[in-house]
């Protein structure tokens, strides 16, 4: 990544996508941040300045929705260099048997349908330049089960099949793809998935380093991943879980 690269971030407006885009433009990209959140897309727009970031509203599930941040990046910066494919939902605790197929088809539109999507467009992007690096969000849920998560395991591991593939295939045109998979990291969706375990009688788990990650820390990874030091690294999955995936 160097300082003139243009950024693609979705899921931007909190967590881990918030801190990337943070690091991205701390380096001097130019980043098209996309959530579907658009007032905290604006709160995020107001700390950064103005001609480094581009905000876009946008459902990340829909083609529409993933053809209007391709082509602000394309139309505003002149194309794409590197993509975070971040966004995500963890739908609602329950075991298979007691969970409902509606809230499974939301995890899967989300955040198997929306990296997908991502993929299809941004790598038609990369293609034509001949050059570009993808760093998706999985999970250390897609590394393993857990129980009460059946639908964001399911959707975690397609991811990874998805970068994998991904990687086989853009390869030929010079683009890198890779996939971070955090373990339990201090945001909103790990306070929400703790809490559900709590009233589901679960145990709270953190990580063998015996506390929560940030959302930065694994921003460093994800940047990494991006950036031309990693050049030769490609079709990886990589746990940024303090060692949780280590037993």
């Amino acid at each position: 990544m160097t300082a003139a690269s243009i950024a693609v971030v979705t899921g931007a407006a909190r967590g881990i996508g918030r801190a990337v885009t943070r690091r991205l433009v701390a380096a001097g990209s130019r980043v098209v941040a996309v959530d579907l959140d658009a007032r905290g897309l604006d709160q995020l727009a107001q700390q950064l300045p103005a001609e480094s970031v581009r905000v876009v509203p946008a459902d990340v599930s829909t083609a529409e929705g993933v053809a209007s941040y391709v082509d602000a990046a394309v139309d505003e910066f002149g194309g794409i260099d590197v993509f975070h494919n971040n966004a995500g939902i963890e739908g609602t605790v329950a075991t298979l048997d007691e969970s409902d197929v509606d809230a499974f088809d939301r995890v899967m539109r989300v955040n198997v349908r929306g990296v997908y999507l991502g993929l299809h467009a941004v790598l038609q992007v990369m293609r034509a330049r001949g050059r570009g690096a993808v760093v998706n969000t999985a999970s250390v849920a897609g590394l393993r089960g857990r129980v009460g998560l059946g639908p964001y395991v399911a959707s975690k591991h397609a991811v990874l099949g998805l970068t994998r593939t991904a990687a086989l295939e853009a390869a030929e045109y010079g683009v890198r793809v890779n996939a971070v998979c955090p373990g339990p990291v201090r945001t909103e969706m790990i306070e929400r998935i703790d809490a559900s375990a709590l009233r589901a009688g679960e145990g709270v788990g953190t990580s063998t380093l015996c506390r929560y990650g940030t959302a930065d820390e694994v921003a460093a990874v994800v940047c990494w991943l991006l950036g031309d030091e990693s050049a030769f690294v490609t079709g990886g999955a990589y746990p940024v879980d303090g060692g949780r995936t280590a037993v």
